[in-house]
């Protein structure tokens, strides 16, 4: 062969293997080693929010922390979004905007606040922190995951600003405060959310699950979470001598009576096929053994997915307490007093199937269709539900991030046992998987969502 001509078809191939080289790394890899890079950081960022968790309504330093994070990469940032309604109560909800030109804005949600738990998982970043709720000092811990739902957000939020060249359109980033209450979201949407700010195309969050493995993620289109209420019931009586029962009014037995009446709402009164819960979790009465007292004290919690199976039971727990006292003999001024408390009410959360089938799409190209399942609703509760509520209507999806380590979940379940679950003082997520998978999900989303 001459020279000149395997000179050239060398040069050709060589230019090939130089293209090659030159080549952008795939967005995939490039995303991974990011996350690689830092995360460092960001479980340097999850140990201080665990060991530094605040109450509901106290969230001060908590929005202080990730204020400061976000104007560092260059977002504008809003703090003490959000109004209760409530004379002197401070909202610590912050919102931070991104704008990258013209495109789809793209919401994200985080919750900040923590739960009235004592910690005993052990962990060498425990939380050892004491706070006054209703007056009383209780110890304070991230026993639902916020801790880990704010460091993927904000992880999230650090790789969105290194792909700018990547995406156009507007990140809108809220920190929400007393999600644990049910009452954050609704004051945020107050206080003009949807106004003051970008209006979001879509709103997305994460929630941790103990029932699902770190490095994947679940979701559910349609009723993903239940609505929550919570209702009080005062029983009146005529209370006495414990030996002579017959002069009394006896609000105990009444009550007791109550508690039985009231699983029939479900039972009997509710389609089988719609899924509704009735829990009575406290019973108060009395101070000792030979006195009949003259009130009894009920808590009840109601859980339902449809709008319409909510009204009818909280209906039907107004008309069963003054049934059962009317046939106890009590006289109209004497019937039971039954509160609902609407401010701190629940929807259910609705999972738009569109937005949540798209997401699900993605995510699987992203950590491969193994680690991206199709789970069941459940009957707990997110006020998340209230950013699709608004009109006209924004599409939602919360996500679950996988948070249990494998091994561990898979004995428990052949034990028929659990692991300890959210709100336990035991829960602790697997960190490292749970963050890396928790950024590479909420960053993935968004850069779906901001694709014309």
């Amino acid at each position: 062969m001459p020279y000149a001509s395997r000179f050239v078809r060398f040069a050709v191939r060589s230019l090939g293997l130089l293209a090659t080289l030159a080549a952008p790394v795939p967005a995939q890899e490039d995303l991974d080693a990011l996350i690689t890079r830092e995360l460092a950081a960001l479980r340097a960022s999850y140990e201080h929010l665990h060991r530094h968790p605040e109450l509901s309504y106290q969230e001060k330093q908590t929005a202080a922390y990730l204020a400061g994070e976000l104007r560092r990469l260059g977002f504008e940032v809003t703090e003490n979004v959000g109004d209760y309604g409530v004379a002197g109560r401070t909202s610590y909800g912050l919102v931070a905007v991104l704008r990258n030109g013209a495109g789809p804005t793209v919401l994200l949600r985080t919750d900040l606040d923590a739960l009235p738990v004592e910690e005993k998982t052990g962990l060498p970043y425990a939380s050892r922190v004491r706070a006054l709720l209703d007056g009383s000092e209780v110890p304070v811990m991230h026993a639902c995951g916020h801790d880990m739902h704010m460091t993927a957000w904000l992880g999230a939020a650090r790789l969105l600003v290194r792909l700018r060249e990547r995406w156009q359109g507007t990140l809108v980033l809220i920190g929400q405060p007393a999600e644990e209450r049910g009452a954050g979201a609704r004051a945020m949407l107050r206080d003009g959310l949807y106004t003051r700010f970008p209006r979001p195309d879509a709103v997305v969050a994460l929630h941790v699950s103990p029932d699902i493995p770190a490095g994947k993620i679940g979701y559910r289109e349609g009723y993903a979470l239940a609505s929550a209420d919570s209702v009080d019931i005062t029983v009146y009586g005529a209370g006495g001598h414990g030996a002579y029962p017959h002069r009394t009014k006896d609000p105990i037995v009444i009550a007791s009576q109550l508690v039985l009446a009231l699983q029939t709402i479900v039972s009997r009164e509710i389609a089988p096929l719609e899924p509704a819960v009735v829990t009575v979790g406290s019973f108060h009465a009395g101070t000792k053994h030979n006195i009949i007292p003259d009130q009894a004290h009920l808590q009840l919690t109601v859980r339902a997915y449809k709008p319409e199976v909510r009204e009818h039971i909280l209906e039907a727990i107004r008309r069963i307490a003054r049934g059962v006292a009317l046939a106890a003999g009590l006289p109209e001024d004497r019937l039971p007093r039954v509160v609902h408390s609407e401010e701190e009410a629940t929807p259910s959360t609705y999972n738009d199937p569109a937005l949540t089938e798209r997401l699900a799409g993605a995510l699987k190209q992203a950590l491969d269709e193994a680690n991206v399942v199709r789970t069941e609703p459940v009957m707990g509760a997110e006020d998340f539900s209230r950013y699709g509520l608004e009109e006209p209507r924004v599409p939602i999806c919360m996500l679950w991030l996988g948070a249990a380590d494998l091994r561990r979940l898979e004995a428990a379940r052949a034990a028929g046992t659990t692991l300890p679950g959210l709100h336990s003082a035991e829960f602790a997520p697997v960190v490292e998987p749970a963050i890396q998978t928790g950024v590479k999900a909420l960053t993935t989303a968004a850069l779906e969502l901001f694709k014309k």
